[in-house]
């Protein structure tokens, strides 16, 4: 059978390494070979896909109305025991051999992106653009077109593959959405987790840890002219901010920090009775993290100090910090199967694989142990968690074949 786009080189190359790398010799099926000619062939359809996702807004903690969607079109595909769970995640299952062993295929629901948002697609050539286009409504898009595709070739997996819209992946959801699933939905019944949102050929095998936090100085206030000498909510900010932003980090391991979000005051001629920050941490490094944290949590308290003392009212300022978001650092070490497996998948398909660290739905199933990644799903994309983001859809239908391969490496056929 001719399969366009996909070299006979290709084929030899999944038929090589299949027989050395066991299960990996599914690649070689004929079954698999159609399902990737059909992946190829409905490309487009799966493009309009994307584009209809994107515009269904679902910020965060909002996503039911996309989540309804994929409810819907769970159950028209066929998938078994579609349901949305407690926490809001549409679940979808495709039953396979062995009941003892379950793979999670997942792409989170939500965008950064508050209500009112205007998520029209503009389209020009082959860029796409639009709040979301690639983060994550690219996933989601591809995980409906794999099960379309092992619907069409009729093949069976060893695993069962349950499909996952997830939910709260972005900003302060958390990874609540992954995260119910490992503790309460799915527990203890995960074999394997594959997320589906970055960017190309990403393989994303090292998850960025991070604490978020919200800070916020307090005190008396006053007029600005006849209780001038007080110190100011406002002021000790501007004093964690600056110093917050002297902190000195190693490039390697990557370790950063933003304050992303400030809030205060009231009127230009009241000293702040209030004032607060929203601040991001992040290593790739557990031990870096614990450092940064304790650096940033001096600042703010010397912020406090500082202020107070230079006024010479008796009013002093307090602050509270809010511990409102925690990501795990994670590593699925390169040489492990999972990885491995989809690093095959790529070498079969001609592609090059991308090894990279980032912050995804992998990093909660990571954090108990189960064998984890998460994997780019074809196209480029820029400008992610802007309203110009933009997905370049040239050749995107490989990211969705690699999906599919990475799949059937990890899950097996009967």
């Amino acid at each position: 059978m001719k399969i366009a786009c996909f070299s006979l080189i290709a084929v030899l190359a999944i038929c090589t390494l299949a027989a050395a790398q066991s299960p990996d010799e599914i690649v070689r099926s004929p079954k698999v070979r159609k399902a990737l000619e059909f992946i190829r062939t409905v490309e487009a359809e799966t493009i309009e896909e994307q584009i209809r996702t994107a515009e269904i807004p679902a910020p965060t903690f909002k996503e039911g109305k996309r989540a309804e969607y994929y409810r819907k079109r769970f159950s028209e595909l066929g998938l078994a025991k579609v349901r949305i769970d407690a926490a809001g995640n549409v679940i979808g299952e495709r039953p396979g051999s062995d009941p003892t062993k379950t793979l999670v295929i997942a792409a989170h629901l939500d965008t950064v992106f508050p209500e009112g948002t205007d998520v029209k697609v503009k389209r020009e050539g082959s860029i796409l653009t639009g709040p979301g286009i690639g983060d994550d409504a690219r996933g989601l898009a591809v995980m409906l077109a794999v099960i379309r595709a092992l619907k069409e070739a009729k093949i069976q997996t060893r695993d069962n593959i349950i499909f996952v819209a997830d939910v709260a992946e972005e900003g302060l959801g958390n990874l609540a959405g992954v995260g119910h699933l490992v503790k309460e939905e799915l527990k203890g019944g995960i074999t394997n987790f594959i997320g589906l949102d970055a960017s190309g050929f990403d393989v994303v095998q090292r998850e960025i840890g991070s604490n978020r936090y919200r800070v916020t100085f307090r005190g008396p206030g006053g007029h600005s002219y006849f209780e001038f000498g007080r110190p100011s909510a406002i002021h000790a900010l501007g004093r964690a901010i600056d110093s917050i932003s002297k902190l000195s980090v190693p490039s390697d391991p990557r370790t950063t920090y933003n304050v992303g979000k400030v809030e205060g005051g009231t009127t230009v001629n009241s000293i702040a009775q209030t004032a607060s920050m929203e601040v991001d941490l992040r290593s790739i490094s557990a031990a870096e993290l614990a450092k940064l944290d304790a650096s940033f949590r001096k600042a703010v308290e010397t912020a406090l100090n500082e202020e107070n003392d230079a006024r010479k009212d008796a009013a002093r300022l307090t602050v509270d910090i809010q511990l409102i978001g925690e990501r795990p650092v994670g590593l699925q070490a390169p040489d492990a199967p999972i990885v491995q497996k989809v690093l095959v998948a790529d070498k079969a398909l001609g592609i090059r694989s991308n090894l990279t660290a980032s912050s995804t739905d992998s990093g909660m199933p990571m954090r108990f142990g189960i064998p984890s990644v998460t994997i780019g799903t074809g196209g480029k994309w820029q400008g992610m968690h802007s309203v110009g983001e933009s997905f370049d859809m040239t050749d995107s239908y490989r990211g969705t074949q690699r999906v599919l391969l990475a799949l059937l490496a990890v899950a097996g056929t009967k």
